[in-house]
């Protein structure tokens, strides 16, 4: 099939790929240099008033560095979460990725139900072989119909 048939889709040879990834602004790496910057900042200004006899400054100085520090690492964790939807070599491949776990399901294409749980762009459910998988939570709602009609249409060529 020609890729200029798939909106969402990268077709390799024989084999089609989705990925669908959260949009993050700021990459894990990106975001160590800046809370790097943020305690130089941070802690440099506690210092001086340490220095000039307020000694209450610096342990509040640390404490907002943990807690956005905590903060970041929540944020860095779920930062690369993606789906990859794969049909190559006779099977429909889906590996889910959220903060650091991945799970694969495997389907034969002609034994998969691609389905909308409803009109309201709820996630796509992929079914088949007694299992059942929710894709679709990096795609907008209002394009969740598009992309399982995308997913049919190239399992009927399959």
């Amino acid at each position: 099939m020609s890729n200029s048939v798939f909106r969402f889709a990268v077709v390799s040879g024989q084999s089609t790929d989705w990925i669908l990834k959260r949009n993050c602004s700021v990459a894990p790496s990106q975001l160590g240099w800046l809370y790097v910057s943020l305690c130089v900042v941070s802690l440099g200004i506690g210092t001086a008033f340490w220095l000039n006899g307020a000694p209450l400054v610096l342990p509040f100085a640390w404490l907002e560095l943990v807690a956005v520090g905590a903060a970041f690492v929540l944020y860095a964790r779920h930062a690369t979460d993606g789906e990859r939807i794969a049909l190559t070599g006779g099977r429909l491949v889906i590996e889910l990725e959220s903060g650091g776990h991945r799970e694969r399901t495997e389907f034969l294409p002609h034994q998969v139900r691609i389905e909308p749980q409803a009109g309201d762009g709820s996630l796509i459910e992929v079914s088949g072989q007694g299992r059942s998988v929710k894709v679709g939570r990096y795609v907008r709602p209002e394009l969740r119909a598009a992309l399982a009609r995308e997913i049919r249409m190239a399992l009927r060529g399959a």
